[in-house]
């Protein structure tokens, strides 16, 4: 059984905590990137981020942060207007992202905490046509998950395709690429898989590549069609993050003794705990509705007069690490980024160190 954190102290919703294998992993020498002593090294990396993303597919591996294959998404997409679903910052930069790479981006927002209703979604696509949705499934921002497998299906039914922000969702919460059919997902490193920042994964479905071999202004450096290609052959198409990819080896053994499943219970029960821990405290709250909760990261709302931003630096000054709110929600939320290699024992020190700062005069 892998050692997990049970005493960790940094809780951030990203960067995560890193356990001191995977750092030491990094301190490997170098090998060349071009060969067979990389493809073998690729390869095995292949067959632990498979499980991972639940897909039989090349996942694509990008050192980049996972804005880059964000952006890789947006501009492989089919030409045409982009519908945007906003309910948080990191939606609302998925928006810029597109609107930056030239799109023409129309918003259907909600306010911070909510998900989009699928019923406007709907109406929406159906009102007007749109190459592409764009969606984030779990908004670190404000700790809303949306049901992104109905958005991938809504999007299909009205012929665009769906674009998903998974990099607080997956390896901490279920996403299934090959069972859902989704289109494009992406993720990054530092999140519930627990590594250092730096690479940033997807997977892209067939007739999403199909389509892109067709689109202009793909780009190179993020071309999604050549990452394909290169995974396909144990390769990446630029020189990649070889420290980074040896620190993802050694944390991909550990997920695969875990398993995949057993690491989505272990989120589930940790966000579990801190819904239970907010309701038994006067005044404390959960900004995400019930239903719609992700399991990597909670945004607590204060009573009045309290400030999440000083909370989460008194708690520093504690010894343990949390978010302030994101944004407009500063004040009003701090947030407990309970993910990666995180246990439910270590994030009982962490309540306890909350609680104790809470108690301070």
């Amino acid at each position: 059984m892998t050692r997990l954190l049970e005493d960790g102290h940094f809780f951030l919703p990203g960067p995560t905590e890193v356990r001191p294998e995977v750092l030491a992993a990094m301190t490997r020498p170098m090998i060349p990137h071009r060969g067979a002593v990389f493809e073998r090294l690729f390869a095995g990396i292949q067959a632990g981020l498979k499980p991972v993303f639940r897909t039989t597919r090349p996942v694509l591996v990008s050192s980049s942060s996972a804005t880059g294959l964000m952006e890789a998404g947006v501009r492989c997409a089919p030409p045409g207007s982009i519908l945007a679903l906003v309910n948080g910052a990191f939606s609302e930069r998925f928006a810029h992202v597109a609107r930056a790479c030239g799109r023409t981006v129309e918003l259907l927002e909600v306010p911070l905490g909510e998900t989009v209703p699928l019923e406007a979604v709907e109406a929406q696509l159906r009102a007007k046509s749109f190459a592409a949705v764009t969606v984030v499934h779990s908004e670190t921002s404000t700790g809303a998950l949306t049901d992104v497998r109905a958005v991938q299906e809504l999007a299909r039914r009205h012929g665009a395709m769906a674009l998903v922000d998974s990099v607080t969702g997956i390896a901490g919460t279920p996403v299934e690429c090959d069972a859902w059919d989704m289109d494009y997902v992406f993720t990054g490193s530092q999140k519930a898989l627990a590594l250092p920042p730096g690479l940033a994964f997807a997977v892209a479905s067939d007739a999403f590549l199909a389509q892109a071999r067709s689109t202009g202004g793909r780009g190179l450096y993020f071309d999604l069609v050549e990452f394909e290609a290169f995974a396909r052959k144990d390769q990446t198409p630029n020189t990649p993050a070889i420290s980074l990819l040896f620190a993802l080896e050694a944390q991909l053994q550990a997920i695969t003794l875990e398993g995949i499943e057993a690491r989505w219970a272990r989120h589930a029960a940790m966000s579990a705990r801190v819904r239970r821990w907010a309701a038994e405290r006067e005044g404390y709250g959960i900004l995400a509705p019930p239903g719609s909760r992700a399991d990597t990261v909670t945004a607590v709302t204060v009573p009045e007069g309290a400030s999440g931003r000083d909370i989460a630096a008194r708690l520093e000054l504690a010894g343990y690490v949390i978010g302030a709110g994101y944004g407009k929600l500063r004040e009003r939320t701090f947030r407990i980024g309970h993910m990666g290699d995180h246990t439910e024992r270590g994030l009982e020190g962490c309540l306890t160190a909350i609680d104790k700062v809470l108690e301070a005069p």
